[in-house]
C-alpha cells in the first residue's frame, strides 16, 4: 500500500495531520533547506505527543558528506526515539563511504536514505545501502523552488527506482515539491509512501501553517490500499475499486451516462517495439493517439478526484515502454487501453499507434474497447470514507 507521510515543524502540526489521516509524522525544518534539522528537544517532544500512533522520522540536517559527521548526525537523531532517521546523501566522492559508515548504526536506527533527483540521484546506491543495513531509500528533491520531483525525473526513472528498492528489499519513498495531480501519477510505479509539506500548507508554502483542508485532500487522493504488496510496480494494477470509495468513481447505478473525452495527440516517444531482429537493437520511435470517454461527474469538478488526468495516460504509456520489448503494435495498443480501461471512469478507449521510423509516411494500428462489465460495477465500499458534502 502507498502511505501518506506529511513533514511537520513540531507537536501542534503533528496532531493536526495526524487527526486528517496521515500515515508517518516526518519531522523537518521547513523554513531552511530540504533537510534542515529540528532542535532535539522538538523532535522529542513530538514523539511524545503521538505517543506511538503512528511511525515517526526525523532528518539530521543538509550535512557535508563526511563519514564522521553523517555518523554523528545519526546516531544523535536516533537517540530522540524516532522510529527513522533519515539522511541526505548528497552527490560527492564520499557519499559511498557515508553509506557504509552507517552500517554499524544499522541496528540502532531504522535508517533512510535520501538521494536528490536534482542532485545526482544514483540507483546504483540502493544496493549497497541494503548492504549496509539500511531500512529504506528516498527520492526527493534538494532545491525546493527548483521544481518538483516530476520535472527531475519522469514516471519511467522513478519506477527503476522503486524496482531497484524492492529488489533489495528496501521500503521505499517519493516527495519532492509534490501537490495534488502529482499522486494519481506517482501512484502508477507503487512507492511505500508519497512525502508533502508545500501541498498540505496555506497558500503552498512549505513555510507557512498546516492547512486542514489540504491534508484532506491528498488524504482523499491516496487510497489507504492503493497498491497492494504483491504487485509489482508499475504494472497498472491499482485497484481503482478502492479509489472510488474516496471520490474518484462515480456510481453507475444513477443512471448518468454523459461523457466527456480526454484526448492526447501526436506524443511521441522511443519504444522497443516489431518483430523484426533489427527492431530488438535500438528503439524507434512511435506515436501514440489516444481518446477516452470518462463518465461526467454529477456535480461540477472540484479537486483531482473529479477529473481523469491526461498525466495518467501519458505516464502510463512512459511505463509500458518502458516494461520490456514488444513484438507487435498490438500488443502495445492493447497494454496502454487495458491500463486506462482500468480506472472506474473510463467508459471506452480509442489507442492509435504508429511507428515512425519505417519509411516515408507512418505505418500502425488502431483499437477501440470498452470497459468491462466487472470493472464498469464500481460499487461505494467504503461509504464512511467518501467525500463529504
Amino acid at each position: 500500500m502507498t502511505l501518506l507521510l506529511a513533514s511537520v515543524t513540531g507537536p501542534e502540526e503533528a496532531a493536526l495531520v495526524l487527526t486528517h489521516g496521515a500515515d508517518i509524522i516526518d519531522l523537518k525544518d521547513a523554513s531552511q533547506g530540504a533537510l534542515s534539522a529540528l532542535a532535539p528537544e522538538i523532535v522529542r517532544a513530538t514523539v511524545a505527543a503521538v505517543g506511538g500512533r503512528r511511525p515517526v522520522s526525523a532528518v539530521t540536517g543538509d550535512l557535508p558528506m563526511e563519514p564522521d559527521i553523517i555518523a554523528a548526525a545519526v546516531e544523535s537523531t536516533a537517540q530522540t526515539k524516532v522510529d527513522y532517521v533519515k539522511v541526505g546523501l548528497f552527490p560527492g566522492p564520499k557519499r559511498a563511504q557515508c553509506v557504509r559508515a552507517l552500517s554499524s548504526l544499522a541496528h540502532k536506527a531504522k535508517i533512510v536514505g535520501v538521494m536528490f533527483a536534482d542532485r545526482g540521484a544514483d540507483n546504483a546506491l540502493v544496493p549497497l545501502m541494503a548492504e549496509s543495513g539500511f531500512a529504506g531509500a528516498m527520492l526527493d528533491t534538494a532545491d525546493k523552488r527548483g521544481g518538483r520531483l516530476l520535472d527531475c525525473m519522469d514516471v519511467a526513472c522513478l519506477l527503476e527506482f522503486v524496482a531497484a528498492c524492492r529488489k533489495h528489499g528496501l521500503m521505499m519513498g517519493l516527495a519532492g515539491s509534490l501537490e495534488a495531480p502529482d499522486v494519481p501519477r506517482l501512484l502508477l510505479v507503487a512507492p511505500h509512501y508519497l512525502g508533502f509539506r508545500g501541498a498540505l500548507c496555506v497558500g503552498r508554502d512549505r513555510t507557512a501553517r498546516i492547512d486542514p483542508q489540504s491534508v484532506g485532500l491528498i488524504r482523499a487522493l491516496i487510497p489507504f490500499e492503493s497498491c497492494r504488496p504483491e504487485h509489482a510496480p508499475g504494472v497498472m494494477r491499482i485497484d481503482y475499486r478502492l479509489l472510488a470509495a474516496r471520490g474518484y468513481a462515480v456510481d453507475p447505478s444513477s443512471g448518468d451516462t454523459a461523457t466527456d473525452q480526454i484526448f492526447i495527440r501526436d506524443f511521441v516517444i522511443p519504444a522497443c517495439v516489431g518483430a523484426y531482429s533489427r527492431e530488438r537493437e535500438k528503439p524507434q520511435n512511435v506515436r501514440f493517439n489516444v481518446e477516452v470517454k470518462v463518465r461526467r461527474r454529477a456535480h461540477s469538478v472540484e479537486d483531482m478526484r473529479d477529473v481523469f488526468s491526461y498525466d495518467v495516460i501519458t505516464d502510463g504509456i512512459r511505463i509500458i515502454v518502458a516494461q520490456q520489448h514488444t513484438a507487435f503494435l498490438e500488443t502495445l495498443a492493447e497494454r496502454v487501453a487495458a491500463a486506462v480501461l482500468h480506472h472506474p471512469l473510463v467508459v471506452s478507449a480509442r489507442v492509435r499507434v504508429e511507428k515512425l521510423d519505417i519509411g516515408p509516411g507512418g505505418v500502425g494500428v488502431e483499437i477501440v474497447r470498452q470497459r468491462p462489465t466487472d470493472v464498469a460495477e464500481v460499487q461505494d465500499l467504503y461509504p464512511a470514507a467518501a467525500r463529504r458534502s
